[in-house]
C-alpha cells in the first residue's frame, strides 16, 4: 500500500529518512476510497479493526467490512440529505460506527467533526452556531442525548440526529437499523478536490472559545509518518491507542497511519478507565504497539505489570503533553521498551517525534517530521542558539507540509494571527540541545520571566513529581513588583499527605526542587488544592489558576 504513495518506503538511517521520505500525492486524494476500500479489494479479509468492550464483547472487522459498512453508511446519509461540504458532528466515544461514520463522510465529500461525549448543552449550542451543523450522529447514552435534546432549540442548522442505541429519542434515527436497510451506495458523480474540507476540530480552548481548525483531504496522508514511523507499525501490529473518538489523538492513532501501514487496529471501548484493566487487555490479545498519554503510563507503573505477560509489547509512544523522565526510566524497568515521545497540535499531523533510528532521550520530543521545516525563534523571528528557549515555528515558503490546517473556519483575522508570511507559530516554547533534540517548555503564554530568567513551567512540574506527596501539580507566574513575576505552584497532595498541607511542607516541596533543579526556579507561591482546572479534553486550564488570588509567598 504505502507504495503507491511514497517514493520510498524503507530508510536505514534518521539521516536517510529526513533527506528522502517523499510523499507522492494523487490527484483527488479521498482515503476511504484510495486506502480503506484499496485495502478491500486487493486482500479482503485483512483484519482491519478489532473491537472489544468493557462488557467482554469483541468484533474482528476485516478491510472487506469496512467497505460495505461505510458503504451502507454514506448511503444512508445520502438519504438523510448529508452531502458533499455538509458538516456533521459525530460523538461517538468508542463505538464502531466512528469508523463507519467517518469514512461514509469522506467517501460523500462531508466535513466529519469529531466531538467529546462531555460536551454539555451549552457546549453542543456553541459547536452547532459556530460551524452550521447540518447534522449530529451520537451513541445512545441517556446524558448524551439527553444534552443533545437539550441543545437542540438553539441549534437551527440541525436539519436530524441519528443515535447509535440503546436510547433513540423521538424523531430521532436509528443508525443500526437505517444502516442495515440502506440502498445500495452511489458514489458522488463530483470527487472531492484536495483543497476540500474534510475534517474540522474544535480545540480544547485553554485561553477562550475553542478555535475551529480545519483540515482538508490530503491531512491524512501528513500521518502516514505517524503510523509508519513513529509508531513503527507493520503488516502484522495490532495496535492500541488509547483515545476517545472525540479528539484529535484517535484519528492519529486509530485511523490514518495505522490503516496506511496496513496494521489491525484495536479497540477497547470502556467507561472508566482502570490500568488493571488495560493490563489485561495487553495480556489477553497480545497487544504489540501502544501510544497513550504520559498520565496513563503513570497509571499503569503503580500497578504490578510484572503479572502481567507484556511479552508481545513491541513498541510503546506517547504524545499530548511532556513526559516526566521518572515515568520514562519506570516504564523500561518494567518492560525493558522505550517510550519514543511525540509532539503535535490540532493543527498538525506529527511535527516533531523520536523515530526508531534514534537514542531517546527521556524528557525529549525528539527532531523534527521531514514533513516539517521548523526552528525555534526568537520573539524577533531570529534563530535560537542550542538551550536558548523559542517558539516552535513552521515554515511553509518552500511547500507546504500535509497535514497542516488550511484555517480557523470563518475566522481570518485568527487564522492570520497564528499563520502569516510563509510562517505558522505554534505558540509552543522548546529549548534544541547540541545534537538537534527538542524539549518542551510550555506555552508562549505559559513561560514565567522571574529576575532576568526565562522558566519553563514544565521543568518545574517534573522537579516536583518527583516528590512523594505530588499526585499532580501546575506551575505558573504571579506579578510580582521586584521580580516581575514568581513561580507559582498549583499542587494537588497525595492521600497520606492531605494532613500535612502547611508551611512545613511547602518548605519541603520548594527544597526538593532547589535539590533537583537550578535553585532560582522553585515556586516562591504554594497553594494547595483538590484538584486542578482543567478543559473537557484533560489540559490544565493555567489561564484559570493566573486568574486567582494570589497566596501569601514564602
Amino acid at each position: 500500500m504505502l507504495e503507491r504513495f511514497l517514493e520510498k518506503c524503507e530508510f536505514d538511517s534518521l539521516d536517510d529518512f529526513r533527506k528522502n521520505y517523499r510523499v507522492k500525492v494523487p490527484d483527488h486524494f479521498n482515503f476511504a476510497y484510495d486506502v480503506v476500500d484499496r485495502w478491500a479489494e486487493e486482500e479482503p479479509d485483512k483484519p482491519a479493526l478489532l473491537w472489544t468492550n468493557d462488557n467482554g464483547e469483541e468484533i474482528q472487522f476485516s478491510f472487506k467490512d469496512m467497505k460495505n459498512a461505510s458503504d451502507r453508511t454514506a448511503s444512508f446519509f445520502q438519504s438523510i440529505g448529508i452531502g458533499k461540504g455538509d458538516k456533521v458532528m459525530l460523538i461517538l466515544k468508542r463505538r464502531y460506527q466512528f469508523w463507519f461514520s467517518i469514512l461514509a463522510l469522506h467517501k460523500i465529500g462531508a466535513i466529519a467533526i469529531p466531538a467529546t461525549h462531555l460536551l454539555t448543552a451549552k457546549d453542543i449550542v456553541y459547536r452547532c452556531d459556530a460551524a452550521r451543523i447540518k447534522a449530529i450522529i451520537a451513541v445512545g447514552d441517556p446524558v448524551v442525548t439527553d444534552h443533545i435534546v437539550e441543545a437542540l432549540p438553539d441549534c437551527p442548522t440541525v436539519e436530524c440526529c441519528v443515535s447509535t442505541g440503546p436510547m433513540i429519542p423521538e424523531g430521532w434515527y436509528d443508525f443500526n437499523r437505517e444502516v442495515a436497510a440502506a440502498a445500495p451506495f452511489r458514489r458522488p458523480l463530483r470527487p472531492n478536490r484536495n483543497e476540500d474540507l474534510s475534517l474540522l476540530y474544535f480545540t480544547s480552548g485553554t485561553t477562550g472559545e475553542p478555535k475551529m481548525v480545519a483540515h482538508d483531504f490530503l491531512y491524512p496522508l501528513g500521518h502516514i509518518i505517524t503510523g509508519k514511523y513513529w509508531h513503527n507499525l507493520h503488516e502484522n501490529s495490532l495496535h492500541l491507542t488509547l483515545a476517545d473518538t472525540g479528539w484529535g489523538k484517535a484519528v492519529w492513532g486509530k485511523l490514518y497511519g495505522q490503516w496506511f501501514s496496513g496494521a489491525n487496529v484495536f479497540v477497547y471501548d470502556f467507561e472508566k478507565f482502570k490500568a488493571a484493566d488495560l493490563l489485561e487487555i495487553f495480556h489477553k490479545y497480545h497487544i504489540t504497539s501502544f501510544c497513550a498519554p504520559p498520565t496513563v503510563y503513570r497509571f499503569l507503573i503503580l500497578e504490578d505489570v510484572k503479572a502481567y505477560d507484556l511479552s508481545s509489547l513491541e513498541y510503546c509512544t506517547t504524545a499530548g503533553e511532556a513526559m516526566n523522565p521518572s515515568v520514562f526510566e519506570k516504564w523500561k524497568e518494567l518492560t525493558g521498551i522505550d517510550i519514543k515521545e511525540g509532539f503535535g497540535q490540532t493543527e498538525t499531523t506529527l511535527t516533531i517525534g523520536t523515530f526508531p533510528w534514534m537514542k531517546s532521550k527521556p524528557g525529549s520530543m525528539g527532531v523534527p517530521s521531514p514533513e516539517y521545516d521548523i526552528d525555534l525563534v526568537r520573539p524577533d523571528g531570529s534563530p535560537c542558539a542550542p538551550g536558548e528557549p523559542g517558539e516552535i515555528v513552521i515554515h511553509t515558503d518552500r511547500r507546504r507540509p500535509l497535514g497542516l490546517f488550511r484555517e480557523y473556519l470563518y475566522d481570518k483575522e485568527l487564522t492570520e494571527a497564528a499563520y502569516s508570511d510563509n510562517t505558522y507559530h505554534t505558540g509552543d516554547v522548546a529549548t534544541r540541545d547540541e545534537d538537534g533534540y527538542f524539549w518542551f517548555v510550555g506555552r508562549a503564554d505559559d513561560v514565567i520571566k522571574s529576575s532576568g530568567y526565562r522558566i519553563g513551567p514544565f521543568e518545574v512540574e517534573n522537579s516536583l513529581m518527583t516528590h512523594p506527596a505530588v499526585v499532580e501539580c501546575a506551575i505558573t507566574g504571579v506579578p510580582d513588583p521586584i521580580r516581575g513575576q514568581l513561580v507559582k505552584a498549583t499542587v494537588v497532595l497525595s492521600a497520606e499527605y492531605k494532613e500535612k498541607a502547611g508551611d512545613e511542607l511547602i518548605k519541603e516541596l520548594q527544597n526538593h526542587v532547589k535539590n533537583t533543579t537550578a535553585p532560582y526556579k522553585y515556586p516562591r507561591v504554594v497553594e494547595f488544592v483538590d484538584e486542578l482546572p482543567k478543559t473537557i479534553s484533560g489540559k490544565i486550564r493555567r489561564v484559570e489558576i493566573r486568574g486567582r488570588k494570589k497566596p501569601k509567598a514564602s
